[in-house]
């Protein structure tokens, strides 16, 4: 492990260390693991999905109910489309709690 000099201090830290233990200046930002990063791209990714899933539903539905004639029908497709809404809704705020607890606890320690 070479030695470097830290910056604010002069004094001879290794190469590997985050912060200079003597003065206490950051050296280097820590990284992500490889485990860490691919969990926080799945955060976004699974967010792009539900938003993509969420849009794409209500407009599905939308252009459906253009086309129904009656009123019992066009209530119907409200009603199942607002019960569709609330669970991917609540998939999303439940995935997004599970999935940014594992974000968290693998983001760089210092």
């Amino acid at each position: 492990m070479p030695l470097i000099n830290c910056p604010e201090c002069k004094n001879e830290v290794s190469d590997s260390a985050v912060k200079c233990p003597k003065c206490g200046v950051r050296l280097r930002k820590p990284t992500r693991t490889f485990f860490g990063k691919l969990i926080k791209w799945g955060f976004i990714a699974f967010n792009a999905l539900m938003a993509i899933w969420l849009v794409g539903g209500m407009s599905s539905a939308s252009d459906k109910m253009d086309a129904m004639s009656s009123n019992a029908e066009k209530a119907g497709a409200a009603i199942g489309t607002g019960i569709g809404a609330t669970v991917i809704i609540v998939l999303w705020v439940l995935g997004d709690i599970i999935l940014g607890l594992f974000v968290l606890f693998t983001r760089p320690k210092e």
